[in-house]
């Protein structure tokens, strides 16, 4: 009897040994998977279970005084070329014996280079000193400076850098772990919640704002995938980078853009979409995306009540690249597409954005309306191309920045069956015709009272005019005609 409790002792030590080594397997894996990691999204977990119920001054300051820390200061040089000297001649827009004079005496002075300083913002998003921060603001700089909130300086490196959505992720080297924010959720963000801006504006160092969602899914002409939020805590050069945090102390958003005629407006790309591309900018240094092959435009009302629709909704196939998965799947000019993998395709440039997010090779399920009736295609995404995708021989924008194309057959049905003119494909933001107020989807009919039929009319008519002068569009815009004066830049 004693013998057999001996023999149970022993088992139960061993079995309590066993147990305790499995444990400590569990936490190192699970510590090790926290390492592996890019990003932290667990800090603020009590907080957020917690609900904050009344918003108070307090809450702002609990906010700024936890997440300053994290918040750095980018200062950057960059070496600007043959940027012209100063003593350059005073009569070189004049031209004759006056500037001839002032060059013989003087002589030829060469161009020179320079060192340019600008200030940005960023935030560690993991103790191993990976920061966020605007594309823009670490865009073709020789040297990025990082300072902390202590006021230490470490010299980053750029890890990943993708133009098209503007983020940019770079790394700096400490021998101690560095503080760091938590990353939100932007999809959960609501309109009218509060929000807290941490950045450098004017190179103040650790400014702190706060406001209020203004609106999300704003364009703003900033890219292919724009989906801004819009805030109106005060944002202003030098805030570019940093942080937008909820009141709950997580990072929704990275503060981008400000309107320069307007006080209270920024915009910020929602934290959603930097960590859908944080892994492929750490080990790619750049961003894979799904892509389609097709080039869409806005279903506009007038195209909507042609079609039947009951909103102007979905995305209208312009274009289909030969060879593009669009082409392979059978897509046509004039489709329009209205789910992509069941989700429905409120405004065109969703589309965009969905196809993007979506691996390449994975197969997707399009609903589209052709001609009137409801189809599905299955399509295989495809990698997109490195470099300018052609579409078509007029792929490039005129000097107006905008790319025109014929209008289709299947066009043509949600029209007059007679209808003449170009349809404008592409328009470059910022662009004389953009800033004219043309859009994608319109019609010109007319180039300076001269009738248009198509293409080839219009690109005859455009190259016999001169540089400088203002052109008159006569426009279908939305099932109406109107004139459209624009100015070439």
């Amino acid at each position: 009897m004693k013998y057999s409790k001996n023999k149970y002792s022993v088992y139960s030590i061993l079995i309590l040994f066993l147990g305790l080594v499995w444990l400590a397997g569990v936490g190192c894996s699970k510590e090790s998977d926290d390492n592996k990691r890019l990003y932290s999204e667990d800090k603020v977990e009590a907080r957020r279970r917690d609900e904050i119920q009344v918003i108070t001054p307090q809450t702002f300051v609990k906010v700024a005084e936890e997440q300053k820390p994290a918040v750095v200061n980018i200062s950057l040089t960059k070496t600007i070329k043959n940027h012209p000297d100063i003593f350059r001649s005073p009569f070189k827009k004049r031209g004759g014996p006056l500037e001839d004079f002032f060059e013989r005496f003087f002589g030829t002075i060469p161009r020179r280079e320079f060192k340019q300083k600008s200030l940005g913002s960023g935030f560690i998003i993991s103790k191993e000193g990976y920061i966020l921060t605007n594309a823009h603001v670490i865009e073709d700089v020789d040297k990025i400076n990082i300072i902390l909130s202590n006021h230490k300086e470490f010299e980053a490196k750029l890890i990943g850098i993708d133009k098209k959505t503007d983020i940019a992720l770079i790394k700096i080297k400490s021998w101690k772990d560095l503080p760091t924010v938590s990353l939100g959720d932007s999809d959960k963000l609501k309109v009218g919640e509060w929000v807290v801006a941490i950045g450098n504006p004017f190179g103040l160092e650790h400014t702190v704002t706060a406001g209020i969602v203004s609106a999300k899914g704003r364009v703003i002409g900033a890219g292919p995938y724009d989906d801004f939020i819009q805030t109106d805590a005060s944002i202003n050069p030098g805030n570019s980078g940093g942080p937008l945090f909820d009141i709950y102390g997580e990072v929704v958003g990275i503060n981008t853009a400000i309107v320069p005629q307007g006080q209270g407006i920024g915009f910020a790309i929602p934290i959603n979409i930097a960590k859908d591309i944080l892994e492929d900018l750490k080990l790619k240094g750049e961003v894979e995306r799904g892509w389609l092959g097709v080039l869409i435009q806005k279903v506009t009302p007038a195209l909507a009540d042609s079609l039947g629709l009951d909103e102007p909704n979905g995305a209208l196939v312009a274009e289909v690249m030969e060879g593009s998965p669009a082409d392979v799947a059978g897509l046509k000019r004039g489709d329009i597409i209205t789910t992509f993998n069941g989700e429905r395709i409120e405004d065109y440039g969703e589309l965009s954005r969905l196809a993007a997010r979506t691996d390449p090779k994975t197969t997707v399920k399009l609903g589209v309306i052709r001609q009137g009736k409801p189809k599905q295609f299955k399509l295989k995404i495809g990698l997109y191309p490195k470099g300018e995708i052609a579409f078509n021989k007029n792929k490039q924008l005129d000097k107006l920045g905008m790319r025109v194309g014929n209008i289709s057959a299947e066009m043509r049905g949600y029209l007059d069956d007679n209808q003449a003119g170009v349809v404008i494909l592409d328009i470059e933001a910022g662009g004389p015709a953009a800033e004219a107020g043309l859009q994608s989807g319109d019609i010109i009919l007319e180039v300076n009272r001269q009738p248009i039929k198509n293409t080839k009319d219009y690109w005859a008519k455009l190259q016999q005019l001169d540089d400088k002068e203002t052109i008159l569009f006569l426009l279908l815009k939305n099932g109406a005609t109107r004139f459209v004066a624009v100015k070439p830049e």
